[in-house]
């Protein structure tokens, strides 16, 4: 009778070597493009909260000036070149023929890689209105 040793092996063998290297390198990909969603989401959610801020300074210029004065110089548009990644604003006016009110719309937009973001913002403003006259009153003696 010939005895045979049963063998076992001392490490893992070439095939559960590869199927560990390609679940490891499965789950380091998953992450990285987590990571990177997340990174971009972050980026955007800055500039949109840049681009309320912006118009909001743009509202209170608006309302500081006085919206009559506003429409008078004409300006419906322009740019804050100075903050990354640029925006634009466009305004839009509308007499209301109510109590000399106009609603006033603010479209702030930017461009991120290839595509284009925007936040608008609508108010009504107090202006001195259309049928306002201004003069002095004088009195006989």
């Amino acid at each position: 009778m010939r005895a045979t040793a049963t063998t076992t092996p001392a490490g893992f063998n070439l095939v559960e070597t590869l199927v560990a290297s390609m679940i490891l390198s499965g789950a380091v990909l998953a992450l990285g493009a987590i990571s990177t969603n997340a990174l971009r989401d972050t980026r955007l959610n800055q500039h949109y909260q840049q681009a309320a801020a912006l118009l909001d300074k743009q509202l209170n210029l608006i309302d500081y000036v006085g919206i009559d004065q506003f429409i008078k110089m004409g300006q419906t548009e322009g740019d804050f070149a100075d903050v990354e990644p640029g925006y634009h604003w466009e305004s839009t006016t509308q007499y209301q023929n109510t109590d000399n009110l106009y609603l006033l719309a603010i479209r702030m937009s930017w461009m991120e890689g290839k595509r284009a973001y925007s936040v608008t913002a609508q108010t009504m403003l107090d202006g001195a209105g259309l049928t306002a006259t201004s003069g002095t009153t004088t009195t006989e003696q």
